[in-house]
């Protein structure tokens, strides 16, 4: 195949347009907000299971609490009963006896009862205070991934402007460029690991930095310059140096 000098000094520039672009590309696919969106998010989502846990135990607890004050008020209940009997006077003196008795019996209970109805209310505080706790630091890490999609959007779109303006210009080149030699520049790269085309730096290839033998050399510096030629390591476009 034959190019102008010209459309393979402009090969070159479609290749560094091209590298620019996936530079950028790579650069998109790997802020550091993403890998920090990542992480928060992994925080926040672990921070909400434990809260969802511990509201969950609270329910349990209170309702662990709400029979712990029925069996209180049940106690409270008979001794009011039993005192009422016994400030009456009604019934044998043996009655009485037994009631006195029954009282003091029902007052430990009442003890320990309420000793247990504390022990719960100190977990339903502890659990109260440890929610918040969670609420907070969720809210303070939502604020902090809204942060980061906020940068991570301006991180993009900054991105962007500068792929629409190299793609822009790499559009306006490739019109100037015989539309055959763009082909083969294409076809290359897509298969190459996107260098389609590179310089001949003196006798090294530029596209795969491998140095071309003597011969080889030879055979190119007796070719006409608008001859296409090949690097024979990685078939890239090589334009001569001149």
């Amino acid at each position: 195949m034959k190019a102008s000098a010209s459309d393979q000094r402009s090969i070159l520039d479609i290749q560094r347009f091209d590298l620019q672009s996936a530079t950028l590309k790579n650069k998109a696919a790997n802020l550091p907000e993403l890998t920090e969106l990542t992480s928060t998010t992994i925080k926040q989502n672990n921070v909400r299971d434990l809260r969802i846990a511990a509201e969950t135990e609270l329910s349990d607890v209170k309702r662990e609490l709400a029979r712990a004050e029925g069996d209180v008020e049940q106690i409270v209940t008979r001794i009011n009963r039993d005192e009422a009997r016994l400030s009456s006077g009604t019934g044998t003196a043996k009655e009485l006896e037994q009631t006195q008795h029954e009282l003091v019996t029902l007052g430990a209970r009442r003890s320990e009862l309420e000793e247990v109805e504390l022990e719960i209310m100190l977990r339903v505080d502890g659990l109260k205070e440890r929610i918040a706790s969670l609420a907070a630091e969720e809210a303070e890490l939502a604020a902090v991934i809204f942060d980061l999609n906020i940068r991570k959007e301006n991180a993009l779109s900054a991105i962007n402007t500068e792929l629409e303006g190299i793609a822009i210009d790499r559009a306006a080149t490739t019109q100037s460029i015989n539309a055959e030699f763009v082909a083969l520049y294409e076809k290359i790269r897509g298969a190459d690991n996107a260098i389609g085309a590179a310089v001949l730096a003196g006798n090294q290839c530029k596209g795969c930095n491998l140095t071309l033998n003597t011969i080889e050399l030879q055979r190119i510096s007796g070719l006409a310059d608008d001859e296409v030629i090949r690097c024979e390591e990685c078939r890239c476009i090589l334009v001569r140096d001149h």
